[in-house]
């Protein structure tokens, strides 16, 4: 089997299951794991610092085939263009999901600093008890935009992948693109619940929403796809997808992972946790 394949296959799993995951965590939500989804962000936002900081950004400076180094203003423009495409996506995400739920108050503030007000089960309860039914309309609905975001944010995601595997010579399951399959893999876990929880609490059964969460994240496969291929034309081309892996992961973690998992559990155990993904990333990078 080609290393395009292996390719498809770890991105599904990463893509596909980690969304899909999530989507049946939600269907089975346990509403005490806010902490345990803490520290496993945490954890995987340290492992996603180490490897852009130790191998991807060091790579794309130096990338295989190139006879000299990258100019450093290049790989900057291309860490920015990774950053500031995860952050338009972003934004899109919230401006589009944010006002879904006309019923905010002081009971449901606007945030996302809690597990609960995250993945939108803050108000499965009430929606429950109401059998409001066009509220449970608004709640499917938001499932459904936010099952295309996501698929859209996890287009870029895959580049990241593709990218990572494109810049190394090792085996497909050893180096930063499986490393960062599997980080990603865990990242897409929440953003799974949050894709679940709202289809399911407008009416959608279980099964079909787990089935189109996982699906959310197909598009995780397309990316590896095309990072991959864009690296392999030229090391100049493998610099810019390098640096624009890198600009995204940055993105992810000080963007995504860290203030989401610090503000589900406000203690010291997830700056903890983000230190020893750090230094398991190091590891792993290394070793």
């Amino acid at each position: 089997m080609g290393i395009i394949w292996w390719i498809v296959i770890i991105t599904a799993i990463s893509g596909i299951g980690g969304t899909g995951l999530g989507g049946f965590v939600g269907a089975i939500l346990r509403r005490d794991s806010k902490k345990v989804v803490s520290l496993l962000l945490s954890f995987a936002a340290g492992v996603m610092m180490a490897v852009v900081c130790f191998d991807l950004i060091p790579e794309s400076i130096m990338p295989e085939g190139a006879d000299k180094p990258i100019s450093f203003w290049f790989i900057i423009i291309g860490v920015l263009l990774g950053y500031g495409v995860i952050y338009l996506l972003n934004y899109l995400i919230d401006k589009t999901t944010n006002h879904e739920i006309e019923h905010i108050d002081e009971s449901h503030p606007k945030t996302a600093d809690d597990l609960d007000e995250l993945i939108h089960s803050d108000h499965y309860k009430e929606h429950k008890e109401n059998r409001q039914t066009g509220k449970f309309y608004e709640l499917f609905i938001a499932g459904v935009v936010m099952a295309c975001a996501i698929a859209l944010h996890n287009l870029p995601e895959g580049m990241v992948i593709g990218a990572s595997y494109a810049g190394q010579s090792e085996t497909v399951f050893a180096g930063s693109g499986l490393i960062l399959a599997v980080v990603i893999g865990l990242h897409n876990i929440p953003e799974g619940m949050a894709v679940s929880v709202p289809l399911i609490t407008g009416g959608m059964s279980k099964t079909k929403a787990v089935l189109l969460t996982g699906l959310s994240g197909a598009p995780t496969v397309i990316g590896a796809v095309i990072g991959y291929s864009l690296g392999l034309i030229s090391p100049i081309w493998l610099a810019l997808s390098l640096a624009f892996a890198s600009g995204a992961m940055l993105y992810v973690v000080f963007g995504e992972l860290i203030p989401e998992a610090i503000l589900m559990w406000r203690s010291k155990l997830p700056a903890f946790f983000i230190l020893i993904g750090t230094l398991v990333g190091l590891v792993l990078v290394e070793v």
